[in-house]
């Protein structure tokens, strides 16, 4: 696996860049040899932040931690990411021998709670047929709430979100 470890408001000491490339080294196992491992570590006030991120075949793993110890942030990154990995692997090899595939890039969208609409981040990916099973993968592996992709068997734009009941739902457009 190749690092590249940067920082936001700090600057990265060798016994940062040290520990980050032990503990995430522990996921050496999962990965190919040539995998980009993207950590970014900042510093607000007390919070100690850890951001990583692994694109994988189409796929991103990514982790966002904070605490008042950046050793602990690590630590933290390093356990999110392993379970992650563990609890969807059979999702993801099933599908991925069976042909399907996954997005690169998921959209997100803030709103001023003002009167007025303003969109303040843009993003363009390219959106690849899944199944919203896939879909529910891909969504809960970034960590977000909802997931914007195209439906493999009606080749609509549909939506998947997680419900307030921890369930899943689909939005799909009326034909």
């Amino acid at each position: 696996m190749k690092f590249v470890i940067s920082g936001k408001n700090m600057e990265i000491t060798d016994g940062l860049r040290t520990a980050v490339e032990e503990k995430l080294s522990k996921l050496e196992r999962y990965f190919t040899q040539d995998t980009t491992v993207t950590v970014t570590l900042s510093v607000e006030k007390e919070r100690q932040k850890i951001e990583v991120t692994i694109p994988v075949k189409g796929t991103i793993i990514r982790s966002e931690q904070v605490s008042n110890d950046m050793y602990t942030s690590i630590d933290m990154a390093q356990e999110v990411i392993e379970r992650q990995l563990r609890r969807y692997k059979t999702k993801l090899t099933d599908r991925y021998q069976s042909g399907g595939g996954f997005q690169k890039a998921y959209l997100e969208k803030d709103y001023d709670e003002e009167d007025e609409v303003k969109i303040r981040r843009s993003k363009k990916f390219d959106i690849k047929p899944m199944y919203p099973e896939d879909a529910c993968v891909q969504m809960e592996l970034l960590g977000h709430s909802f997931y914007v992709f195209v439906n493999a068997e009606t080749g609509d734009t549909n939506v998947v979100y997680k419900r307030k009941d921890g369930a899943y739902g689909l939005i799909e457009p009326e034909t």
